[in-house]
Order: C-alpha cells, then sequence, then structure tokens
C-alpha cells in the first residue's frame, strides 16, 4: 500500500506543477495582450487624424500669411508654402495694389504730356477752321457729295429759269406759296397722327424753331469787311482803266466792253446768270479730268496772244511792255 501511494504521489504533484506553470502562462499573455491593447489604444489617442493635420497646415497657412502682410513690400518671407492648385488669397490681392502706383504715375506723365499735344491739334485745327468754308464751296463746285451738290445747283438753274420766264415777284410768291403748302400740310398730318395714337410728341418742327438762325455780327463784320476791301479794290482798279494809267490795259478793257456789246444783244443778264452757273458747275469737273489737255492748248493761245499784243504794243507810241 506504501509503495503504491509513494509511486502515484510524484505524479499527482508533477502533473499539479505543470497546470500551474500553463495557468501561470496563461495569465502572463493576457496581461501582455492587455497591455500591448493599452499601448494602441494610447497611441491612437495620441495620433492627429487626417482633419486634424489639415486644420494645423492651414492655420500655420493662415498665420504666415499674416506675417507676410505685415511685412513692407519690398521684403521677401523667407518661407513659401505653395498649394498644387493655388487658391485666391490675400497675397494674390497685393500684388495688383503693388501695380497700381506705377500706372498712377505713368496716368500722370500721360496727362501732362497730351495736354502739349492737344494744343499743337488745337493750333492746326484752328487754320482749317478759316478755310473751312472754301473748302466747302470747293468740294460743292468738284461735286464731292453728289447729293449736297445736286440740290444746290437743282435749286440755283430752277431759281433761274422760273425768272427768266415769270417777274421776280411772281417767282417769290410761288415759292412761298408752295413751301408753306408742304409745311401746312405736315403740321395738320402730325396733328392728327398724334390725335389718333394719343402720343404728346410735340410740334414736328420743334427742332428746327429751337435753332438759333440769327446772324451774328462777327460773321457781318467778318464778310462785310471782305466785301469793303473788294470793292474798294475794284473802285481803285476802275479808276486806273478810265483814267488811262496803263494804256494797254486800257486798251484791253474797251476790247472787253466792245465785245460784251455782241454778248448783250444776243443774251440777256439771267441767261449769262444761266450760263455762268452752268459753267461754274461743270468746268471744275472737266479740267481736273482733261487737265493736261487744256494746259497745253491754253499755254499756245497764250502765247500766241501775248505775241500780237507785244507787236501792236511796239507800234504803239509811248505804250511801254511791262516788266514781268
Amino acid at each position: 500500500m506504501d509503495d503504491q501511494i509513494s509511486s502515484t504521489t510524484p505524479s499527482y504533484g508533477f502533473q499539479r506543477d505543470e497546470e500551474e506553470e500553463y495557468r501561470a502562462d496563461e495569465h502572463v499573455k493576457s496581461l501582455m495582450d492587455d497591455a500591448a491593447d493599452l499601448s494602441l489604444r494610447e497611441a491612437d489617442a495620441k495620433a492627429p487624424d487626417n482633419d486634424d493635420i489639415l486644420d494645423l497646415a492651414g492655420g500655420a497657412k493662415d498665420a504666415l500669411e499674416r506675417h507676410r502682410s505685415t511685412l513692407p513690400r519690398t521684403e521677401e518671407p523667407l518661407l513659401d508654402f505653395t498649394d498644387p492648385e493655388p487658391e485666391p488669397s490675400s497675397t494674390s490681392k497685393l500684388e495688383p495694389e503693388a501695380v497700381k502706383p506705377a500706372p498712377i504715375s505713368a496716368f500722370g506723365d500721360a496727362t501732362a504730356k497730351p495736354t502739349k499735344s492737344e494744343e499743337k491739334e488745337e493750333e492746326t485745327s484752328v487754320t482749317p477752321s478759316k478755310s473751312k468754308s472754301c473748302c466747302s464751296l470747293v468740294d460743292l463746285l468738284y461735286w464731292r457729295d453728289l447729293q449736297r451738290t445736286g440740290v444746290v445747283f437743282g435749286a440755283s438753274l430752277f431759281l433761274l429759269l422760273s425768272l427768266s420766264v415769270c417777274s421776280i415777284i411772281s417767282v417769290i410768291s410761288y415759292v412761298a406759296l408752295a413751301l408753306l403748302s408742304v409745311t401746312i400740310s405736315f403740321r395738320i398730318y402730325k396733328g392728327i397722327l398724334q390725335a389718333v395714337q394719343k402720343s404728346e410728341d410735340g410740334h414736328p418742327f420743334k427742332m428746327y424753331l429751337d435753332k438759333d438762325v440769327g446772324i451774328s455780327s462777327e460773321l457781318v463784320h467778318k464778310y462785310g469787311d471782305t466785301a469793303l476791301a473788294h470793292f474798294n479794290s475794284l473802285i481803285k482798279e476802275l479808276r486806273r482803266l478810265f483814267l488811262v494809267e496803263d494804256l494797254v490795259d486800257s486798251l484791253k478793257f474797251a476790247v472787253l466792253m466792245w465785245i460784251l456789246t455782241y454778248v448783250g444783244a444776243l443774251f440777256n443778264g439771267l441767261t449769262l446768270l444761266i450760263l455762268g452757273l452752268i459753267g461754274a458747275f461743270s468746268w471744275p469737273v472737266i479740267y481736273e479730268k482733261h487737265q493736261a489737255q487744256i494746259d497745253h492748248y491754253y499755254g499756245l493761245v497764250n502765247k500766241q496772244i501775248k505775241d500780237v499784243l507785244g507787236k501792236i504794243q511796239a507800234k504803239i507810241p509811248g505804250a511801254k511792255p511791262k516788266t514781268e
């Protein structure tokens, strides 16, 4: 019996020890797992999320931009964080502001310079304004504006033809009646049209009624002085011709008057005015188209006339040729 007990007792104790060691190992492992889980949780709690990283980066960028805004424009920051797709920020607004002073100064210089050029343009524009009436007359005679020239030429020719048929009083009366019939008819038509449409357009000729049609005193003095100068020169020239200051010129004038006696027998004054009007509106255009041929034949005729006058002047006693 004792042998059996002694033989079984060690085996039981050894098995018990193994179980205790196994339990201790399991406990250690569980403790290690718990410690590892705890460390992982602490690491997760300490590790920042992506959103937190972005918030931190955005805050750093805003702080850097505020620092840049406080710096002078000539200075440049040491650090520069650039995104792959830059967004509009305060730095992008500062660039146009830095460029603004240059255009302002340039504009100031430009405004100072054009004043001189504008003054020059005004000075040069004064001379064309003086010859504006002369240029308009030349354009009228050379048919630069067909509509305007046609109206002026047609109205003038119609008036002269009417004067050749009727008296001047009849012509003025008929023209006035025709003009009144047109204006009165148009005034009544516009009044009826406004009454039907219930509109308030006003007088149809209001634009022309408000226009100033008076003649200024400066214009009267300008053309009055010009006409007076031409009249005085005409009187002096007639005095010179009739008092025979130059015999050749007086003879030329006498020949011209003798030719005009035949012209007067064939035509009256209105016919001459009609022919002169037609020639004034046709001769410049013809001369412009055939200037070379006309100048050639005019030179030949002028040379022949000078030769004839030179021979006549040489035979007349006391006549002295003019020095050119």
